[in-house]
């Protein structure tokens, strides 16, 4: 039986798929938010550039003698090196970093910070041994060391573990009694 996305209908079944996931994509609130902050960013872009060509270019230019700072250019070793452009994209980017931190970031952050929740102090203990503050749930005091619970049952399941002797260690130390004695080592 032939695999039904290869047949001309399959094809068409799984690209309607696909352009229903696109339609969710397409749909959610964030593309369009995203939408909507690229075409205002343009719009505020223009505007900066303008304010840069027709009133900052003027003022720099009355302060450096030159009339169109567009037309400003460097000479080094023969190569002219038109900077002008350069100076006026440099001069919209600083103004649109500004206008954007401080009519846009600042506020949004004082905002935050206004409703952000105040952190809730952990609840503490004093410790019998030294009285310093400590964790609630602490077993022991990390100032002192001393035992304030007794361990967790998995802590001290743990702890006889590793102080009980392992049956190996049982018989290496049966084996050694017993080549002693054979030897005539019995120790007494």
């Amino acid at each position: 039986m032939p695999d039904p996305r290869t047949l001309p209908g399959g094809v068409f079944h799984e690209a309607r798929a696909d352009i229903g996931g696109f339609k969710k994509f397409i749909l959610r609130g964030n593309v369009v938010d995203l939408a909507v902050g690229v075409v205002i960013g343009a719009a505020f872009g223009n505007v900066v550039q303008s304010i840069v060509k027709d009133i900052l270019n003027p003022l720099i230019s009355a302060w450096g003698g030159k009339s169109d700072m567009s037309s400003l250019s460097v000479t080094l070793g023969g190569i002219t090196f038109p900077i002008g452009d350069l100076i006026n994209a440099l001069i919209s980017f600083v103004l649109i970093a500004l206008v954007v931190y401080f009519v846009v970031v600042l506020p949004v952050n004082k905002l935050m910070d206004h409703y952000k929740p105040a952190p809730q102090p952990a609840p503490t203990k004093d410790c019998p041994e030294c009285t310093n503050k400590i964790p609630q749930a602490a077993r022991r005091c990390p100032e002192c060391a001393a035992q304030l619970l007794p361990p967790s049952d998995e802590v001290a399941a743990a702890m006889r573990q590793v102080a009980a002797p392992s049956g190996a260690d049982i018989a290496d130390h049966a084996a050694k009694v017993l080549a002693q004695r054979l030897q005539g080592q019995n120790g007494t």
